[in-house]
Parts: C-alpha cells; structure tokens; sequence
C-alpha cells in the first residue's frame, strides 16, 4: 500500500507497539500454509524498512466454520490475547484496517477504530466508513491523526 512504509516508520519512531492481526482462512482451507505466511509477514518486514517492526502477530488460519473460527475477525480474541501478552491498554490504542471486519474486531476490543479507504471492498465501505471512529484517506492521514490522539 503507497505510504505504509513511512508511516510504520514513524510510528515506530513515536515507540508506539505495532501488532499485525490478520485473517488467514487460506491456511485452513489448504490453499497456502503457515510457512507461507510467516514468509509473507517476513517479507512485509523487509519492504517496510527491515525488522523487526512488529511486536506481535496475530494469525487466525481457521476457515469459516472451523471451530477455531471464533478467533476470527471481527472477534477481539486476537486483539485482547496480543493485548494481555505485551500490557497494551486497549482504550488507549487503535486498530488500523481496511475492512469491515477491521473495524468490528477493534471495536469489540475497545480500541479507536481507523477505515483506511485504501482497497476497501465496495460492498463494505459504507457500514465500515459509519462504524469506523476515523475515517483515512491515506497512511499519512491515518499516521497524523494517531499521533494527535495517542
């Protein structure tokens, strides 16, 4: 995504935590492994400035129905398991994503919610855009109005 880079960067220079929580159903539907993502999130790394950037991980490789499926998006389980790890205060944090189910799964923890309206599936920006806290049309959007409410 243009400007993800730079603003990991500088949230990173503002030592805020940064964690990925993220969906994987391709792990439990046979379409990818967990290999691979781990690779991806490796390579995600390099491309934004090298490692390590992210404290935590948070994968739910369940697909729908499984009976992990609980742990998926837009359940908090992720957030709040990746929260009690690192001692995050989850009314004082954000959850930052470009989906629906982003901006439900931090609700449902407690954090501000930002709708980057970057890739946003069409059929879910407006529900995404109204229960989102803040609205981004952009990572530098989203970076400055982090940094003005953290």
């Amino acid at each position: 995504m243009p400007g993800a880079a730079a603003a990991v960067q500088e949230l990173r220079r503002q030592n805020l935590t940064l964690i990925v929580i993220s969906n994987q159903s391709g792990v439990g539907r046979g379409l990818i492994t967990k290999e691979q993502v781990r690779a991806v999130d490796s390579r995600m790394e390099e491309l934004l400035g090298g490692g390590p950037i992210f404290a935590r991980y948070g994968h739910c490789f369940a697909a729908p129905g499984d009976p992990y499926d609980e742990y998926r998006k837009p359940s908090p389980k992720m957030i709040q398991e990746a929260a009690s790890t690192l001692s995050i205060d989850l009314s004082q944090s954000f959850m930052v994503g470009n989906r629906l189910s982003d901006i439900q799964s931090g609700q449902n923890a407690g954090c501000r919610t930002i709708l980057l309206k970057l890739c946003v599936p069409a059929d879910e920006l407006q529900d995404a855009s109204r229960l989102a806290t803040y609205s981004a049309t952009d990572w530098p959007a989203a970076v400055n109005w982090i940094l003005q409410k953290a």
